[in-house]
């Protein structure tokens, strides 16, 4: 295998990614999963780099999956929050950035509020700038991992019907998640509310429907959205308990879907809102499954955006 697809120092986001770097990604993700499956599950492709995971906002799955992914490739790895760091005495993220590759880091995986951050120091610095979620805007990661696992169990993508279920408006999941998936060749429904759902996202070359048990009848993929309440400005709906009854993937609407349609969620999961406890368990479920491969991908990309150009080290 060969990476020779892959230009880029930095992962900023899926929409101007084209398909082959796409591919060269899960291909690089397929070959990265196969090291954790060992019984030493690390290799030395990044030994000698420093990264630092710079995460302004809260995260759990994606600051542990990153930092676990440098560790499996034998990377240096710092860990700064917010509370941590000089932003909170008004230092601005520039001046925090730049202090950061002024200690010759390698690779700065960034989390934050506003969107466009991770762009923003990707123009500054010399050092590598991975995108963990910024605003509402994208989650590359988060899409990637998210297209590996349907390649994974479907076999492919292109054709699949795939629906999004939740609150889409204000999720950085679904934006990536659509790019993706649509130049894939993958066939894309957005369900929920209307004022999560706009009609706009029709121009990002998806179709918006505010019918769930319609969204979900021929999908062989459906994968739900929490509700972003930390980024809504006004309530979106009368309430939690009308959300649940109107567009929670209960025990009732499941029993409708194909019976091969799968079961995602990025987490975290809002148990008894959008999906019933017993359907996030069950065996069309895929919600863990997603996690482990979290960690291929992004061992995938931290590689790569590095200069990774062959096969990786041991992988194979």
């Amino acid at each position: 295998m060969t990476t020779t697809s892959w230009n880029h120092k930095d992962l900023l986001g899926i929409q101007d990614l084209t398909v082959d770097e796409i591919n060269c990604l899960l291909d690089t993700a397929t070959a990265f999963k196969q090291v954790g499956e060992r019984a030493v599950k690390k290799v030395p492709s990044l030994r000698g780099k420093t990264m630092v995971n710079l995460f302004i906002e809260p995260s759990t799955r994606t600051r542990t999956s990153f930092e676990l992914a440098a560790k499996r490739l034998s990377a240096d790895v710092i860990n700064i929050t917010t509370s941590a760091s000089s932003i909170v005495k008004g230092e601005t993220l520039k001046d925090t950035a730049l202090n950061l590759q002024a200690l010759n880091t390698d690779i700065i995986v960034i989390r934050h509020s506003a969107a466009g951050a991770p762009h923003f120091l990707s123009r500054l610095l010399k050092a590598s700038v991975i995108n963990a979620g910024d605003g509402a805007h994208e989650h590359p990661t988060q899409a990637l991992l998210d297209a590996f696992t349907i390649r994974e169990k479907k076999g492919h993508i292109a054709g699949l019907n795939v629906t999004i279920l939740g609150d889409i408006l204000y999720s950085r999941v679904a934006r990536s998640n659509i790019w993706l998936l649509t130049k894939l060749g993958a066939h894309v429904t957005l369900a929920g509310p209307s004022t999560l759902v706009p009609r706009v996202f029709e121009e990002f070359g998806c179709r918006v429907t505010h019918d769930i048990d319609e969204a979900i009848r021929d999908a062989d993929v459906i994968n739900l959205l929490r509700i972003q309440h930390e980024r809504q400005r006004m309530t979106m709906f009368p309430s939690i308990g009308e959300y649940a009854a109107m567009f929670g993937l209960n025990k009732e609407r499941f029993a409708r879907t194909k019976p091969d349609a799968m079961i995602m969620h990025p987490g975290p999961i809002n148990r008894g809102i959008e999906i019933d406890s017993e359907i996030a368990d069950c065996g069309r479920s895929v919600i863990l499954e997603q996690v482990t491969n979290g960690l291929a991908v992004r061992m995938a990309v931290l590689f790569l955006c590095a200069g990774g150009k062959h096969s990786p080290e041991g992988a194979e």
